[in-house]
């Protein structure tokens, strides 16, 4: 058979059900081979948009989604997607064409070294250069991509290998592969670490983002009811509205949550590597950190844990709950007070009726929105700040956003392929003016496959987030400022429905519509930013700052 068609006969052996990409020249021997198989082609107007769908496909399923594009600018279209991906370990193979590597007659035209680019990049980067190569190329590329910790792969299969006449057989994915367990010495460590604390605290991040992760820290928090806080990307691993909740730190010091960490003397960090903006700083001797991950530590000059416990998450935590047994002299006083007065502080503004809309009532009205298994996917930009901190996730893999490479751009096509993998939820996009149109052209593609989408496009003219962080050093505002289209005649003209409040009351209303009538809805909401400064910065750090501990 032709090896194209060995190929896209591999990936269907790894259960790929859809691809996201653009065609070209160079790969149309892998589009002709998918045009007969099980595999849908989902085209997308541009590369990165297909990576971030491959990405976020790969986040909510485990199993790697794939993203395709030709050679040169098609493949440098995806480097933001496969940094996303890396950063963000979400399993991922990206596909991308090339020229005969035997012979051609073009020159240098078009050509990047694609392999040697995506190094940095990938977890694995390679260029076939024989059919006969590819069942393993491509078990080895998901074996990696799935393999914690996830991320993104590369394979490159030049057009004259794609045209080979090849008869090699597929090679299965392993039926069931465990996970190393943890030392039994380190979990003796750690479990003493906790018995002899006084005021240990949990924090959740990405890593633990999965079910059987997320089921044996709900029975831990449950027996020993240790407070817990969590990370951007580790929201909704626990319900946040579990009474333990301390908050998620949102900001990078100040909040309410960080009152509760300077008086933890020891944080047991399940699932957090510093790819993740750390939300603590450690100092040497002023706490024990225990760092339970599926790979050791990365160090770095604010995280140097003094005990790793390095295997599967879900059965260390598991062991640990079953060691462990509540201890008298733990003191969780401070961290209720802490709670109390952070969960005063999240009620105020909910029902603000001004308009441009409060941040804080815009976040109440989508969660009033959004049923527990909803799905918010955030784009990047002061929104994501307040959702973030103000969002109560109730189930994992709920409120999509990215605090690793923190891109812009990925909202739109994050929240279609999330829609493809969950047809059943309510899924919004949630986008700045800024984000929105740097790949705001995958409306078309929303329309054409005819997703059931609302799109939340929250409306500054302008790139609020560095707006804020500029005058939070003192510069005058320049160079933030931009021009927009209409945005409802934009989604109209897509084919889309458009829409536009012009009241805080008309919100919630506009929003529960566009999801009852089905179809792409955009609304574009104006946001009052100004209160920026005074929320985010000082009316919660003077708040938080007049707690002290007994």
């Amino acid at each position: 058979m032709k090896a194209s068609d060995l190929f896209v006969k591999a990936l269907e052996a790894e259960g790929v059900k859809c691809i996201f990409g653009v065609p070209g020249e160079e790969n149309l021997d892998m589009v002709e081979s998918m045009r007969t198989s099980s595999i849908r082609l989902v085209v997308t107007r541009h590369e990165q948009a297909a990576g971030f769908m491959a990405a976020t496909w790969g986040r909510l399923t485990g199993e790697a989604g794939v993203a395709l594009s030709t050679l040169g600018p098609g493949a440098t279209n995806l480097v933001t997607a496969a940094a996303y991906a890396q950063l963000g370990a979400m399993p991922m193979l990206m596909i991308t064409g090339q020229k005969p590597i035997r012979l051609h007659k073009q020159g240098m035209f078009q050509l990047v070294d694609v392999v040697d680019m995506m190094h940095p990049l990938t977890k694995s980067t390679r260029q076939i250069v024989s059919g006969q190569t590819i069942p393993a190329r491509i078990r080895e590329a998901f074996r990696q991509a799935e393999e914690e910790r996830p991320g993104a792969v590369h394979l490159e299969l030049p057009e004259d290998v794609a045209r080979d006449d090849v008869d090699d057989p597929i090679l299965l994915p392993t039926e069931y592969a465990r996970r190393p367990m943890a030392d039994e010495a380190a979990l003796v460590q750690a479990a003493e670490a906790i018995v002899h604390a006084r005021h240990p605290i949990l924090m959740i991040g990405a890593g633990a983002n999965r079910q059987r992760s997320a089921r044996a820290l709900r029975d831990f928090i449950d027996k020993l009811a240790i407070p817990f806080f969590t990370t951007q990307m580790g929201k909704g691993v626990i319900d946040e509205d579990h009474p333990l909740w301390l908050g998620n730190a949102a900001l990078s010091d100040g909040d309410f949550v960080h009152r509760a960490i300077d008086t933890a003397d020891t944080i047991i960090n399940v699932g957090h590597d510093v790819v993740e903006k750390p939300p603590f700083f450690m100092r040497k001797g002023v706490r024990t950190v225990i760092h339970i991950n599926f790979s050791s530590a990365e160090v770095d000059t604010v995280y140097f844990p003094q005990i790793e416990v390095v295997g599967d998450i879900a059965h260390t935590v598991e062991r640990l709950t079953a060691a462990l047994e509540p201890q008298a002299h733990w003191d969780f006083a401070f961290f209720d007070t802490v709670r109390e007065a952070f969960h005063r502080q999240l009620a105020e503004h909910a029902d603000d009726d001004r308009f441009p809309m409060h941040p804080v009532r815009i976040v109440d009205d989508v969660r009033t929105v959004m049923p527990d298994d909803g799905i918010l996917c955030l784009d990047n930009g002061m929104y994501k700040i307040w959702f973030a901190r103000y969002y109560r996730a109730r189930q994992s893999n709920t409120i999509l956003l990215d605090n690793a490479l923190a891109s812009m751009g990925a909202g739109l096509p994050s929240a279609m392929a999330a829609k493809m993998v969950h047809p059943e939820r309510r899924v919004m996009a949630i986008c700045g003016d800024g984000g929105f149109m740097m790949n705001a052209q995958e409306l078309e593609t929303a329309v054409r496959l005819k997703l059931d989408l609302v799109i939340l496009l929250l409306r500054d003219d302008g790139y609020g987030m560095i707006r804020w962080k500029q005058a939070d050093m003192g510069f005058d505002e320049f160079g933030m400022a931009f021009g927009n289209p209409d945005f409802v005649a934009f989604a109209e003209a897509h084919g889309a429905h458009g829409h536009r409040p012009q009241t805080a009351g008309e919100f919630m209303p506009t929003l529960e519509r566009a999801f009852d009538e089905g179809g792409v809805h955009l609304v574009e909401l104006a946001i009052d930013y100004s209160v920026n400064h005074a929320v985010l910065d000082k009316e919660i750090r003077e708040l938080s700052a007049r707690l002290k501990p007994a």
